[in-house]
C-alpha cells in the first residue's frame, strides 16, 4: 500500500486528487495538510489532518505527496517534498517558469526520487477518442487542429490568487498548460510558437483570453481559452484531408467529481450518445456524415499508473520533461504576444 499526503483541500485537492486516490488500488490517503480547517477529515473520516508541510513531511510512513496549492507556490513546496526523499505529484502548471522546473527534474534525479506532473486531461474521454480517429487515419493527413476551452465568467474569480499573475494565476497558465500538453502528445514539439495573450474582462488583473499556435510542417494547431464566450465554439475541429472531425462541450469526469469522494459507477466517464461527436470523411466519393462514439475518458488511469511507477512495474504516466516543454512553449506564446512576431522553438535547452 502507498501510503500519500496530500498538500492543501481547495478545488484540485478535494475535486481531483482525494477521490481519485481514494479510487485506486494500492493507494492510501493517509493525511492532508489543512492550515486551519478540517474540510478533509470531514469526507474521509479515516485521513488524519495536519496543520502543516513540515509536519507532513516529518512523516517517515508516506510514501508520496500530492501537491495541489496555489500556482505560485508549487517550485517551492516541491522542491521542499523532493528534499525530504519523498516522491511528488505537482498539480499543473508544475511551476510558473520553465527555469523552475528545470531545478525541480535536476533534483529528483539527485534525490532518485519521482517528479510527476498532474496533466490528467491525457485521459479525458473527447482527447482519447482523438488518439484513436489519428491512430486510424480516418480523417487522412491532418492540416489544422483547434482545440479550446470557452467560459462565460464575466466576473472576477472567486478565488484571488487566479487573477494574480505575481501569484501564478491567468488562464495562459491555467488552461494552457492543458491544451499545450494535448498538442505536444498528439504532434510531438512545433517548430515554431505564435499567440495572443490577452485581459478582455474589465478592471486590471491576469490574463483572461489567449489563442496559442503551434506550428508544425504543413499543419497548425491553434489553442485557445477565454471567459467571455456565452455560446462556446467547438472543443475540438480537425480538419484533414479526407474529413473533419468536431466536438462540442467538455468531459464530463470534473462535474461528476465534484459530487463524490470516490468513483463507484460502473461506467465511469461515459458520455450519452447526445454528447458524441461528429465525423464527415468522403468515402468513395460521398461526404458521410456520422456520430462518433466518445471513448470512455477515466482519470482514474493516471493514479494508477503513478502507483506502478513507485513499484517499479512501469515508467511514469506523465515524464517530468513534458512538463518543462509546456512551460516552455508558453513563454514562448506570452513572448510572440509581446513582441508581435512568430518565435523559432529552439529546444537545444531542455533539462537532461
Amino acid at each position: 500500500m502507498i501510503r500519500i499526503g496530500l498538500v492543501a483541500f481547495g478545488m484540485a485537492g478535494r475535486v481531483f486528487h482525494a477521490p481519485l486516490i481514494s479510487s485506486v488500488d494500492g493507494l492510501e490517503l493517509t493525511a492532508v495538510v489543512e492550515r486551519s480547517s478540517n474540510n478533509a477529515v470531514a469526507r474521509y473520516p479515516s485521513i488524519r489532518t495536519v496543520r502543516s508541510l513540515e509536519e507532513l513531511l516529518r512523516d517517515p510512513t508516506i510514501d508520496l505527496v500530492v501537491v495541489a496549492t496555489p500556482s505560485g507556490t508549487h517550485f517551492d513546496v516541491a522542491r521542499q517534498v523532493l528534499e525530504s526523499g519523498k516522491h511528488v505529484v505537482v498539480d499543473k502548471p508544475t511551476a510558473v517558469e520553465s527555469a523552475q522546473i528545470a531545478t525541480l527534474i535536476r533534483l529528483a534525479a539527485q534525490q532518485e526520487r519521482l517528479l510527476i506532473p498532474f496533466h490528467n486531461r491525457r485521459w479525458d474521454g473527447d482527447f482519447r477518442t482523438i488518439q484513436k480517429l489519428l491512430a486510424t487515419e480516418t480523417l487522412g493527413r491532418i492540416v489544422h487542429v483547434q482545440s479550446t476551452f470557452d467560459r462565460w465568467n464575466p466576473g472576477n474569480t472567486r478565488v484571488p490568487w487566479k487573477d494574480d499573475p505575481e501569484l501564478g494565476g491567468g488562464m495562459l497558465l491555467d488552461l494552457g498548460t492543458h491544451l499545450v500538453d494535448q498538442a505536444l502528445t498528439l504532434f510531438g514539439k512545433p517548430q515554431a510558437v505564435s499567440g495572443e495573450v490577452r485581459r478582455e474582462r474589465e478592471g486590471d488583473g491576469a490574463n483572461d483570453a489567449f489563442t496559442a499556435r503551434l506550428h508544425y510542417a504543413g499543419m497548425t494547431v491553434e489553442l485557445g481559452a477565454n471567459c467571455l464566450s456565452s455560446l462556446a465554439r467547438p472543443r475540438y475541429h480537425l480538419r484533414g484531408t479526407l474529413g473533419n472531425y468536431w466536438k462540442y462541450g467538455v468531459d464530463p469526469q470534473e462535474a461528476a467529481l465534484n459530487r463524490m469522494t470516490q468513483i463507484e459507477a460502473a461506467d465511469w466517464g461515459t458520455e450519452p450518445a447526445s454528447a458524441w461527436g461528429t465525423s464527415a470523411v468522403a468515402v468513395g466519393g460521398t461526404m458521410t456524415t456520422r456520430p462518433v462514439e466518445t471513448v470512455p475518458g477515466d482519470y482514474r488511469l493516471y493514479y494508477a499508473g503513478v502507483r506502478d511507477a513507485l513499484l517499479g512495474h512501469g515508467p511514469a504516466p506523465i515524464p517530468a520533461i513534458d512538463a518543462w516543454r509546456v512551460a516552455r512553449i508558453l513563454e514562448w506564446v506570452a513572448q510572440s504576444s509581446t513582441e508581435r512576431r512568430r518565435i523559432d522553438c529552439d529546444w537545444s535547452a531542455e533539462p537532461a
